[in-house]
């Protein structure tokens, strides 16, 4: 089952909205110059693709952090009320000196299976979180390294490289599912007309969101190139078998259900997969706690 984060959705639903917004435009008004007698005009169409591919990016990044706390009821510690959360903070602000980035948010989510994640459109203003689970059933030594884990992925600036990979991906998708929309109304609509007609609109938002799917799979790639960077990280500011730890006692069981909100799953630190190559798993958001674990074990840090 395809993992998709809350990034990715919110970001297929913009496209979505703009899609409609932008047919309208185009039909009633002729915003954009993009459909002229003689067809599209590819030199419109992908001015105004990059445009609207890059807004509905930007807008899933900015509101980033304010979903992924509604989507799993992460209480940010503003006070620490009792020792854990008290080295919680002063562990994520040791950790965020050492990379030189402005102390995240830090908070905690209720979820009987070990996990977190980090998130934010900026690395000064990053939020960090915890499940209840995590620090119920890893030693004080794990929870270090999973914090470095996802302190990692904001001093990386990820959320930032995800949105621009998605960008541009986004405006790919459009320019040729527009491309796609007129072929269709042209040969199978008979439309002749100078204006696109139904079948235009119709198959555009249908290719959209079809070729969103697929498209998808270039951003999960990176998503799991950015676990095996945060994994580094960890081992960086933590140590090597701490994170080595930390990701074997992050595995599931019967025991202990994942109650990860599916939307936030490509952001935690884990997220179950199948061992071996599955079409399943090109659009996973993380690698295989086996891969991982085995790429920490040949990494040397500097």
């Amino acid at each position: 089952m395809m993992r998709i984060g809350l990034f990715l959705l919110t970001n297929l639903a913009v496209i979505v909205v703009f899609s409609i917004v932008f047919g309208i435009l185009s039909r009633f008004f002729g915003i954009g110059g993009v459909h002229t007698a003689g067809g599209l005009n590819y030199t419109s169409l992908a001015i105004m693709c990059g445009i609207y591919g890059m807004v509905g990016s930007m807008v899933s990044l900015f509101i980033s952090k304010w979903m992924a706390k509604r989507s799993t009821g992460t209480v940010v510690i503003k006070t620490p009320s009792n020792a854990t959360e008290q080295w919680l903070v002063d562990t994520v602000a040791k950790q965020a000196r050492a990379v030189n980035i402005g102390m995240p948010e830090v908070g905690i989510f209720n979820n009987s299976q070990p996990n977190a994640f980090a998130t934010g459109w900026n690395k000064n203003k990053a939020l960090v979180a915890v499940s209840s689970g995590l620090l119920q059933n890893m030693n004080q030594d794990e929870v270090e390294a999973v914090l470095a884990h996802e302190i990692g992925h904001v001093a990386n600036g990820d959320m930032v490289t995800l949105a621009l990979i998605q960008g541009v991906v986004n405006a790919f998708v459009m320019f040729f599912a527009r491309i796609i929309g007129s072929f269709v109304d042209r040969t199978v609509f008979k439309n002749t007309s100078d204006s696109p007609g139904i079948g235009y609109f119709v198959t555009s938002i249908v290719m959209d969101i079809l070729l969103g799917f697929l498209a998808s799979a270039i951003v999960m790639w990176f998503s799991r190139l950015r676990e095996f960077r945060a994994d580094e990280m960890g081992a960086k500011l933590a140590s090597k078998d701490k994170m080595i730890s930390a990701l074997d006692a992050l595995r599931p069981s019967a025991q202990r259900p994942d109650q990860m909100p599916e939307s936030m799953k490509a952001f935690a630190i884990s997220s179950g997969q199948t061992q071996g190559f599955s079409i399943a798993n090109l659009f996973r958001s993380h690698p295989t706690l086996d891969d991982r674990i085995a790429a920490l074990r040949a990494y040397n840090p500097s």
